[in-house]
């Protein structure tokens, strides 16, 4: 059993709290005011956010879940707050990679993903979605370039950890951290999770309040 950090408490009191569906932005101009700081979920399609952040929040249909890849096509802003860490948002991003969808919409889909990732000055961190199943792919690769050039902090977070096997699920784990080792603006550490079990659900809560606390 993983040793309790200092924010493990402040995580749990900062998703137990309201936490509430802001807007749906399609294109950047729609975006709220830059008042506060935000974290965000970034995954190829069908990585599994929309189910890690149901999860996260303990809710069940917070945030849209679909076995259809590509169902979110919006940045979908959410809110929670909590004494220590203040007002925070949280923000599912669209899918990259395949999406059932017209070539030219999930082109615009993308450009406003990496515009967003580019410019938003308030996101404190990126928090990257991959399939424990897979590993880093070369979507994968290309996103996490961008936040390289970019100088975007994120951390690499590892789904559906109940899926694959120990034995396959370590092998992704050490492929995942050497992958990672060389990268500027990565986090070091990844987190192992499962929105079926809950496994890491914890320390990602601590993880992100560590982040708005600190930064």
């Amino acid at each position: 059993m993983a040793e309790e950090t200092p924010y493990e408490e402040t995580g749990r009191l900062l998703f137990a709290r309201e936490v509430d569906f802001v807007l749906g932005a399609a294109e950047l101009t729609q975006l709220p005011d830059a008042d506060r700081p935000e974290i965000c979920f970034a995954g190829r399609s069908n990585a599994g956010k929309s189910s890690l952040i149901n999860a996260l929040t303990g809710r069940k249909d917070l945030a849209r879940t679909s076995n259809t890849p590509g169902r979110t096509q919006q940045l979908n802003y959410f809110s929670t707050a909590h004494p220590d860490t203040g007002p925070l948002y949280i923000v599912d991003l669209p899918g990259y990679g395949f999406a059932k969808a017209p070539v030219a919409e999930v082109e615009r889909w993308q450009g406003v993903l990496r515009a967003y990732l580019r410019g938003r000055a308030t996101l404190r961190r990126a928090y990257v979605l991959v399939d424990s199943r897979h590993g880093i792919k070369a979507v994968d690769e290309e996103i996490l370039k961008m936040l390289d050039v970019a100088a975007v902090s994120y951390q690499i977070v590892l789904t559906k950890a109940d899926k694959p096997k120990s034995v396959a699920l370590e092998t992704v784990i050490q492929a995942t951290r050497k992958a990672i080792a060389k990268r500027p603006a990565a986090f070091p550490e990844m987190i192992v999770t499962s929105s079926e079990t809950g496994e890491g659900v914890a320390a990602l809560r601590a993880a992100i309040a560590r982040v708005i606390i600190e930064s």
